[in-house]
């Protein structure tokens, strides 16, 4: 089973920018699987906001899209989230997996994000 482990949340002014990482423990190749960021508000179910094929195709929820940009980067096992512009309303736990994840999916610790002044 992969684990995960997020990094690089915290507080941040609106309008402002913040970079996740997602390290990918894995014994198989990492770079065959798709990958995906979910976050979760209080009180919300945890969504999906941006997905990475294996061949780099990219897809983001509207609520991000065109402020946030999903990577990857095979050789370090890590997929990262660049989030600019950020609203309050991207607070949040961020999260990584497998695009397909349930909530019975092994699910790292998150990293929490909060936008605010």
């Amino acid at each position: 089973q992969v684990q995960f482990v997020e990094s690089g949340g915290g507080l941040v002014q609106p309008g402002g920018s913040l970079r996740l990482s997602c390290a990918a423990a894995s014994g198989r190749a990492f770079s065959i699987y798709a990958m995906a960021w979910f976050r979760q508000a209080p009180g919300q179910q945890r969504e999906l906001v941006a997905r990475i094929s294996s061949s780099g195709s990219t897809n983001y929820a509207d609520s991000v899209k065109g402020r946030f940009t999903i990577s990857r980067d095979n050789a370090k096992n890590t997929v990262y989230l660049q989030m600019n512009s950020l609203k309050p309303e991207d607070t949040a736990v961020y999260y990584c997996n497998l695009p397909l994840a349930t909530p019975s999916s092994a699910w790292g610790q998150g990293t929490q994000v909060t936008v605010s002044s």
